[in-house]
């Protein structure tokens, strides 16, 4: 694969440097992707390929053997692409995004970036505006990482003809450039007052070049140093696309809507599995010291004296008030060992508490420990959530840390010891389960405070999940606006999105329907609302059977709890390691039934009379909106455009009742 690379970077090589004797007409006009005319006529099929160095492409296919569409390609390196395709080439409307986090989102052509669109670094650097072949190239605006900003002309990646630099300092340039430099025309200001009009020249003022500046304005021209901006590592022109027959491991073509061959055959529905979510956070992240951060607290944390063996606590133990920070500076203390990362505070809310509900989870200390702080970095997943919290997942899948909102941490601190009560009373309740709540208060001017809750992941199993489903019972806005080239097994469909009924065995479903019950009064009681039941649903095919899926127990080292429908024997014919894995929610076997809408917006459809076998992983989860001041606002002004009762922020009253309604309307007890 080496030898195979390096040819192919001398083939890029060659292929850069016969570009060149063209760039002169090519940079003269910009140019915008679009796709071969003569092309639309080609016939597709929806493909999913693993090729044999690793590389995964999912999405619209052609006979002679590349994409053209829709469709996505990740690298086994990390690096990814989703968009449109043009005769195996990125080309038109696509995004582009490296393991360091850096992305590009906006027009490509023959696999370059090309035409109008926004490049993010991982190091917040943000360019705005137009590109050709690769390079900056006409107008645009660029945000340094360092707080400078940029606004104007571009030619071949640097400033080039009028545009305005302004320092974080308050400095201001604006006029002409050559080449990244300040040349021509052109007014400077100093933050001082002080302020030059006139020619410039390779950066300095061209009427005094035989004068020390540093006399001519009483200050250092050092201030006025032009930030480099970062650049990809790698651009997608120069990645190797693999298209020949012999290098699949697996060509299959699906049908977009899932179908099912008869009533009674247990066939499935083979999807393939798909990578790992998340980009893994190295040196050169954006929030690789944050992660560092956290990684040492929660080692101070987890080796702190434990408590006693009893799960009683004291109501002291419920203190959020307290205010116990400890310092991290980087050559150590005495209570801290010496880092690599900046110098930060560390704070536990509740300790005591959140070390007993470990406890009661049953999650081994040092297991825990090892998940989150072990050799392996945390990933963080592609896109922050609505609220605008970021998502990191330990490596191991266990655990997913999130980060909170200030009104957030309050509710949880507010209803926890409730939530003490409620999970250690009912032992398989559905509600998302709380491991610790930390900050991290970073050091410097800005003294950024940064909140997590770690929480048990709810799909932590090796079974494949084909199909996640976020359900509220609510209608407005409740449908993927995603294209179908982009839906996959990551993706997380909503109730209109949904069209199956989930039939449960006769014990484990009245088991479910007592626990929702139990689950709903506390959350109801807490004035909790826009909480969903989030579904994780395997199809099981033909020729394996559960015990084969060498799932472990559960996402948190809990041990199961074994409902009395364990003796029905469609359950007890398995394995019996595999039987004991078995718990409410978690790694159990259900079948579907799917169903169809007579109309779009139809809550629940029609049942159709097909089945077969699943596993289903399922839990409320997002039970941290209360339904504060913002939530009211937001129900009076959409209740003026919309019907009332298919929005989401409703009373938790009646938020509790719809969500009920719904949940027991799609899932029933199988026959």
């Amino acid at each position: 694969m080496n030898n195979v690379l390096k040819a192919w970077e001398v083939k890029v090589k060659k292929s850069q440097a016969s570009a060149k004797k063209r760039a002169a007409t090519m940079f003269t006009t910009m140019s915008v992707a679009h796709v071969d005319e003569e092309a639309s006529d080609i016939k597709v099929s929806h493909v999913e390929k693993i090729f044999s160095n690793g590389d995964i492409y999912i999405g619209q296919w052609v006979a002679e053997n590349y994409p053209h569409g829709d469709g996505k390609y990740l690298w086994s390196d990390g690096c990814m692409y989703v968009g449109e395709w043009c005769k195996g080439k990125s080309n038109g409307k696509g995004k582009f995004s490296w393991p360091s986090g850096a992305t590009y989102e906006g027009q490509f052509k023959n696999s370059y970036i090309d035409g109008e669109g926004t490049f993010t670094g991982s190091l917040n650097d943000t360019y705005k505006g137009f590109w050709v072949m690769n390079k900056k190239h006409g107008k645009g605006k660029e945000s340094y990482g360092n707080g400078d900003h940029y606004e104007g002309n571009w030619r071949k990646g640097l400033h080039d003809g009028q545009g305005t630099y302004q320092w974080n300092s308050g400095h201001q340039y604006i006029g002409q450039w050559k080449k990244g430099k300040m040349n021509g025309n052109g007014i400077m200001i100093w933050s001082n007052g002080n302020r030059f009009d006139g020619n410039w020249e390779g950066g300095l003022p061209s009427s005094h070049k035989d004068l020390d500046p540093l006399l001519l304005f009483s200050i250092e021209m050092s201030e006025c140093v032009i930030h480099e901006a970062e650049s990809p590592s790698v651009f997608p022109s120069e990645k190797m696309f693999i298209w020949s027959k012999g290098e699949s491991k697996n060509h299959k073509h699906h049908k977009q809507q899932i179908r099912i061959n008869s009533k009674n055959e247990n066939k499935g529905i083979n999807l393939q599995s798909v990578e790992r979510q998340g980009v893994t956070i190295c040196k050169g992240h954006k929030n690789y010291e944050l992660m560092l951060n956290l990684q040492l607290g929660i080692r101070h944390s987890v080796g702190r004296p434990a408590p006693s063996k009893s799960v009683d606590l004291k109501a002291t133990g419920f203190d959020t008030e307290e205010k116990l920070w400890t310092k991290f500076p980087p050559e150590g203390s005495k209570h801290t060992p010496p880092h690599q990362s900046c110098d930060f505070r560390w704070k536990d809310y509740c300790p005591f508490v959140f070390r007993t509900l470990r406890k009661l989870f049953n999650v081994d200390p040092a297991e825990y420990m090892l998940s989150i702080c072990g050799d392996e970095a945390l990933r963080e997943l592609s896109s922050p959530g609505k609220s605008g919290s970021f998502f990191y997942m330990t490596h191991d899948d266990k655990y997913m840390i999130k980060t909170m909102k200030k009104a957030e941490v309050k509710v949880l601190k507010r209803m926890l010891p409730s939530y003490f009560e409620h999970v250690k009373t009912y032992e398989n309740t559905l509600v998302t389960k709380f491991f610790g709540l930390h900050c991290v208060k970073l050091s410097g001017t800005s003294q950024k405070k940064v909140r997590f809750v770690i929480m048990g992941n709810l799909f932590h199993t090796n079974v494949r999940i084909n199909r996640r489903f976020d359900l509220k019972g609510s209608s407005h806005g409740r449908i993927t606006d995603k294209p179908e080239s982009q839906i996959d097994a990551n993706a997380t469909l909503k109730d209109l999105d949904l069209n199956f009924i989930f039939r449960l065995q006769n014990d484990w479903f009245q088991d479910f329907c007592r626990q929702v019950e139990k689950d709903l009064e506390f959350l109801e009681h807490e004035r909790i609302m826009d909480y969903s039941l989030l579904v994780g649903v395997s199809f099981r095919e033909s020729n394996q059977e559960l015990e084969n899926s060498n799932s472990e127990p559960n996402s948190t080292g809990t041990s199961p709890r074994v409902s009395s429908a364990d003796t029905d024997t469609s359950i007890t014919s398995l394995n019996p390691t595999r039987w004991a894995s078995v718990r409410l929610g978690m790694n159990m076997p259900a079948r579907v039934e799917k169903t169809v809408r007579s109309h779009q917006n139809q809550l629940v459809g029609e049942a159709t009379g097909e089945f077969y076998d699943v596993i289903l992983f399922f839990g409320i989860i997002d039970i941290l909106q209360n339904y504060d001041i913002n939530k009211k606002l937001e129900h009076a002004y959409k209740s003026f455009q919309f019907d009332p009762t298919s929005i989401s922020a409703v009373d938790p009253i009646q938020y509790a009742k719809r969500f009920r309604d719904f949940i027991f309307s799609v899932f029933k007890e199988d026959d």
